[in-house]
């Protein structure tokens, strides 16, 4: 669906993802900000920066999903629900499925099954709204508003980073150092848009805190990571810059990460461990956990095999 805005005479001059929380507030800042980065809003016809300001006389363009096509192609999909009530929905995503339609992929989404969910229990109408994503390899919590209202409240803790949240990861190698902070400011690669990197026109702080929880020495770890920031891939590029990509991520760890000591990484081993949020209605903080899925355990036993057959 492509939304024009025409800026008159009487707007303020100001940042462009500004101008679109205020005129589109059922989209959260973040996600407006990547569909800036991703060249989907556009400002008389040019890619720009989310801070870049807008002025009378500008056109802006923006090209997203029809929602309400999503309604039409609702699709029954298992769904482990965690919590449910009048505002939101926490659910356990497994590896494997996308979270929204997208070309080559309009109707086996996160979001079709959710709509049919909401249709079999007579809860239409209703529009799930994203406030966060997991890329389609990453399993885990996640929270989908129900209204505006609980999307606006919880997309701005997403926004303030007052949101709980712990992903664990096994990756290749081990880090020098057992915990620490990775402060390196990412966005989308100067030569490689499929990939977020350092080398970057657009970069945006990205903090990421780490911690080793296991070792296998020489071949893996297994790691917890608590994300201050929210950047698409931000967890994969800054295991990545240390080193240790996480393993079955082939886009930034190569085949190498792909493949270890005789077994095939199925997907990439991230997983959203941990979310904890304000209640957009209760204001109650509540907080979510779910361990790793089997294919990660497998790994891990795996892992562990190979290493104390190393050490006899």
């Amino acid at each position: 669906m492509i939304t024009e805005f025409l800026i008159t005479n009487r707007e303020k001059r100001k940042r462009l993802d500004m101008f679109l929380v205020y005129r589109q507030p059922e989209i959260s800042r973040s996600r407006l900000q990547r569909l800036i980065e991703e060249g989907r809003i556009r400002v008389n016809t040019h890619i720009v920066k989310p801070s870049q300001k807008i002025k009378p006389g500008d056109r802006i363009t923006m090209d997203q999903p029809q929602a309400s096509d999503l309604r039409i192609m609702g699709r029954t999909i298992a769904l482990d629900i965690l919590h449910e009530d009048e505002a939101l929905i926490v659910v356990n995503k497994p590896a494997g499925i996308v979270m929204h339609p997208t070309s080559g992929n309009w109707s086996g989404t996160l979001l079709n099954g959710l709509l049919s969910h909401f249709q079999a229990t007579n809860q239409e109408p209703l529009t799930p709204g994203i406030v966060h994503r997991l890329d389609k390899d990453t399993s885990g919590v996640l929270v989908i508003a129900k209204n505006r209202n609980a999307h606006r409240t919880l997309a701005k803790q997403f926004e303030t980073h007052t949101i709980t949240r712990h992903y664990e990861a096994i990756t290749l190698h081990t880090p020098t150092k057992k915990e620490g902070v990775i402060d390196l400011a990412i966005g989308r690669d100067t030569y490689q848009s499929k990939k977020h990197s350092s080398q970057t026109l657009t970069p945006r702080s990205a903090i990421t805190e780490y911690r080793a929880i296991q070792q296998w020495p020489t071949l893996a770890s297994h790691i917890m990571l608590s994300p201050r920031t929210g950047r698409t891939h931000q967890l994969r590029v800054h295991l990545a810059s240390l080193g240790t990509p996480i393993l079955g991520d082939f886009l930034y760890g190569g085949t190498q990460a792909c493949r270890i000591v005789g077994i095939v990484i199925p997907r990439v081993m991230l997983h959203a461990h941990t979310l904890g949020f304000q209640h957009p209605v209760s204001g109650k903080f509540t907080e979510y956990t779910i361990d790793a899925p089997s294919d990660m355990q497998i790994v891990r036993t795996h892992l562990e095999r190979i290493d104390n057959s190393i050490q006899a």
